[in-house]
C-alpha cells in the first residue's frame, strides 16, 4: 500500500527537502503540499491523504490550529514535524490530536519511519520530546491540573473500563487519536498501562460520576 502524505511547512527549503526525501521512498506518495495550517486544511480536504506531516510555528493559521480543524474534519492522522520540544507545545499538539511527534533535528530515515509508523496506527514520539514530557513532571507527581481537559475525558473513560475503540466514538475522535492522548497520559502520571492509569485515577477520584 503506498502511504499518501500531506506536507505542511512555511519554509519553502523545507518542503522541497521533505518532498524529495518521501517521494524517493517507494511506498510513500506527497500528494500534496502546504505553507501555513490554512492551506493545510484546504489541501488535506482536497487530496484526502493518509498522514499529514505537520509544522507547528508558521504564519496565521498555525499548526496546533490546523491539527484540530483537519481532526475535527474527521481527516487524517497528523504527524509534527518541529524543531520546539517543549511540554507545552507537545502537550497542546496532542492535545488537539496530533498522533505523533517529531523533531526536525531527527535522521532522515526516522522521518520516513515515523511517516510508515503512523499509518500502521502507531504514535513515535521523539525521545527528547518524552524527556520533556517526563521533565514537566520533575516538581512531583502529576495532578490533576497537569492534565488537560481532553486527556482527563479519555481517562476518565479508561477507568470506565471502556476500550480505545468505544472511547474514541464516546468522544468524536479517532482511534488513534485516542491512543495519543493515552501515551501522553502515561508518560505524564508515571505508569505503563491502562490498569495502573485506572488506579491511579481512581485514587484521585476520577470518574466517580457516572459516564
Amino acid at each position: 500500500m503506498t502511504i499518501r502524505v500531506v506536507l505542511v511547512d512555511d519554509h519553502a527549503v523545507v518542503r522541497r527537502g521533505l518532498e524529495q526525501l518521501l517521494s524517493g521512498v517507494s511506498d510513500i506518495t506527497v500528494v500534496g503540499t502546504a505553507a501555513d495550517g490554512e492551506q493545510a486544511i484546504e489541501v488535506v480536504r482536497r487530496t484526502n491523504p493518509d498522514v499529514v506531516l505537520m509544522d507547528l510555528q508558521m504564519p496565521g493559521v498555525d499548526g496546533v490550529a490546523a491539527t484540530r480543524q483537519i481532526v475535527a474534519d474527521g481527516g487524517p492522522d497528523v504527524l509534527v514535524l518541529t524543531s520546539f520540544s517543549d511540554a507545552e507545545r507537545i502537550v497542546a499538539a496532542l492535545d488537539a490530536g496530533a498522533v505523533g511527534y517529531l523533531l526536525k533535528d531527527a535522521e532522515a530515515d526516522d522521518v520516513i519511519a515515523g511517516v510508515r509508523a503512523v499509518s500502521r496506527g502507531e504514535s513515535p514520539i521523539h525521545p527528547r520530546a518524552a524527556r520533556e514530557l517526563l521533565g514537566a513532571r520533575q516538581a512531583g507527581p502529576a495532578t490533576l491540573i497537569d492534565l488537560t481537559p481532553r486527556e482527563l475525558e479519555v481517562l476518565e473513560l479508561v477507568r470506565a473500563g471502556l476500550a480505545n475503540k468505544q472511547i474514541a466514538r464516546r468522544l468524536g475522535i479517532s482511534e488513534r487519536t485516542v491512543k495519543a492522548h493515552l501515551t501522553s497520559v502515561f508518560s505524564r502520571i508515571g505508569v505503563v498501562d491502562r490498569t495502573q492509569a485506572a488506579l491511579w485515577a481512581e485514587r484521585r477520584g476520577i470518574g466517580d460520576a457516572p459516564v
